[in-house]
């Protein structure tokens, strides 16, 4: 089983990127997935997640209306689309997995999730 993502790199305030994780050796329909960053000095906090069967998905405040997460069952692929960033968005972004349990609903809790990615850099900086 592997989580990789891709896509981080360095914009100024207020560019855009968009963030994939693609998933190997195991099957990505019906899992609830989970983006995560941690910037330096920093814990972990989440990003947004949709549920196992895909749905309605969550944010954390500091990022509604700017992310929004969206996921291809087919292609085994997530995506985290980032607008308006800021550079307080600088962090190393992961993307989860929760691999033994079904969730109905979004869940933020990183405990929920137990495969994760490597992470990909994002810088927001001039």
């Amino acid at each position: 089983l592997q989580l990789v993502e891709s896509g981080g790199g360095t914009v100024p305030p207020g560019g855009s990127l968009r963030l994939s994780c693609v998933m190997s050796g195991f099957t990505f329909s019906n899992r609830a997935i989970g983006w995560f960053r941690q910037a330096p000095g920093k814990e972990r906090e989440a990003v947004a997640c949709t549920p196992s069967g895909g749905g309605s998905a969550a944010y954390a405040d500091s990022v509604k209306g700017r992310f929004t997460i969206s996921r291809e069952d087919a292609k085994n692929t997530a995506w985290l689309q980032m607008d308006s960033l800021k550079p307080e968005d600088t962090a190393v972004y992961f993307c989860a997995a929760a691999i033994r349990r079904w969730f109905a609903m979004p869940t933020l809790d990183s405990g929920d999730y137990d495969f994760w990615g490597q992470g990909t850099q994002v810088t927001v900086a001039s």
